[in-house]
């Protein structure tokens, strides 16, 4: 006896779709290559982004394409944060401003303009868990591939980005990948620096984490997520890096108050084994993270960061509210601020930081939101997982000036947009059970009611 079986439904393309090719060209493009013959510096990943925000205004005009409707927590601070940068650029421009910042203002204007977009289309367009599932599982992926290209840089001295350049792209510095600190090879990968390069693996590695632990309790395969923690983990030693650990403790700190007892130890015993292995590995990498911080007092990186804080309240005082200009403030033209709050306090006012902080405090809002509303366990723990990632550039943002660098602003923009689609499906799903839980008789529904207390975390929202 033979049955007919429909055909497996295919999954057509959305925006999830468009986010994933965003997330391959941010990735494993090097950070450093522009499009030729452009006026502007723009990556494939700009391009790909402006083509996201395109397309988000265009689907909002219709009904049909699936686009999410509605005010979010995110979508507000999206907005606001959009304002003001508007704002920023009509003051700077209101009055003189050589050509050269002029161009620069132009420039960033649109890759904040990209990156909101995305930011946007990541949380109207990738419509359900499953989506952002596939969205974010992209995204470990491309981070464990340029882990390994991290870990080719600095154990073989073999730069796998100089086969990576794309026809109709050149870079914009001859600089390489790979520097030194402590005797070691210091790599960047494709990102386009190690500093960023090693907070971009602590960003990714509570992900990886995150789908290692999914797999085991649903009994999939659990194995490809543990090989990426570990390559990304790697990626994190190989960067050298005092931000990459410091993020990565504030991390850990997230993952560990919401995280249950038994989780912690497994954490903890495979941290140590990692560090074990890291050492008989590469003799000495450990003793060089830690003196790093040993020796912070007298380091001449950190004494840089610190001695600049004049200059910047002199700058800031000059255009209190809202900056002088995004882009503006450049090296060598300038000083460099080895600090985003400061920098973007000289460049966009307190307005404009306290927008860009309000901005990652609502991902992190809306992350633990959906992880208080939802009763599903790989739900709560994906909200858990992305406010500790959206921790990150708030602490890296007090080392370098993170929002200078590529692959770590897209990054914090694609996970604020992720938050907000969790929150939006967390809601959506709610209200569905909700109306179930109303179409039921009375003994139905005293049922489903104990049901749904017997979960864990109960009935929320």
């Amino acid at each position: 006896m033979t049955t007919d079986l429909p055909p497996p439904r295919r999954q057509r393309a959305d925006g999830a779709t468009l986010v994933c090719f965003f997330v391959l060209a941010l990735m494993i493009v090097p950070a450093r290559l522009v499009f030729r013959g452009l006026p502007l510096s723009i990556t494939p990943a700009n391009f790909l982004a402006l083509l996201a925000t395109l397309c988000w205004l265009c689907a909002h005009f219709t009904l049909t394409l699936g686009m999410a409707k509605g005010r979010t927590p995110v979508r507000t601070a999206l907005f606001v944060f959009l304002t003001a940068m508007v704002a920023t650029f009509g003051y700077a421009t209101y009055g003189y401003l050589p050509s050269d910042e002029l161009k620069l203002a132009d420039h960033a204007l649109i890759l904040l303009v990209a990156n909101a977009g995305l930011a946007l289309m990541v949380c109207d367009g990738v419509r359900g868990v499953e989506r952002l599932d596939f969205v974010l599982q992209t995204v470990v992926v491309a981070g464990a591939i340029i882990a390994v290209i991290g870990a080719c840089q600095f154990l073989l001295d073999l730069d796998l980005t100089r086969y990576l350049e794309l026809p109709g792209l050149r870079y914009t510095s001859e600089d390489g990948f790979i520097g030194a600190r402590s005797d070691f090879r210091r790599v960047a990968a494709t990102t386009g620096h190690p500093i960023e390069f090693g907070v971009v693996c602590a960003m990714l590695l509570p992900i990886a984490v995150h789908y290692g632990f999914q797999a085991r309790e649903r009994g999939q395969a659990a194995l490809r997520w543990w090989v990426c923690s570990g390559l990304i983990g790697m990626g994190l030693m190989f960067s050298v890096s005092r931000s990459a650990v410091l993020s990565l403790v504030g991390v850990g700190g997230v993952m560990f108050l919401g995280w249950p007892a038994r989780r912690r130890i497994q954490a903890i015993v495979v941290t140590i084994v990692f560090l074990v292995l890291m050492r008989l590995t590469v003799p000495g990498l450990i003793s060089a993270f830690y003196n790093l911080f040993a020796n912070a007092g007298t380091d001449d990186s950190v004494r840089y960061r610190t001695h600049d804080y004049e200059v910047a309240a002199y700058e800031i005082a000059k255009h209190l509210w809202l900056g002088r200009g995004a882009g503006t403030w450049y090296a060598p033209k300038h000083q460099v601020f080895d600090n985003q709050y400061l920098l973007s306090s000289v460049e966009t006012g307190l307005i404009g930081i306290a927008t860009i902080i309000a901005m990652f405090a609502c991902g992190i809002y809306s992350a633990l939101r959906a992880r208080h509303m939802s009763t599903d366990p790989g739900t709560r723990d994906l909200g858990l997982t992305l406010a500790a990632c959206l921790v990150v550039p708030l602490i890296g943002a007090a080392t370098f000036d993170l929002l200078s660098f590529a692959t770590i602003t897209g990054l914090s923009f694609l996970l604020i947009g992720a938050a907000g689609s969790l929150l939006r499906s967390t809601i959506e799903t709610s209200v569905r059970q909700s109306r179930d839980f109303g179409a039921l008789r009375w003994p139905a529904r005293v049922n489903a009611a104990r049901e749904l207390l017997r979960r864990p975390g109960g009935v929320r929202g």
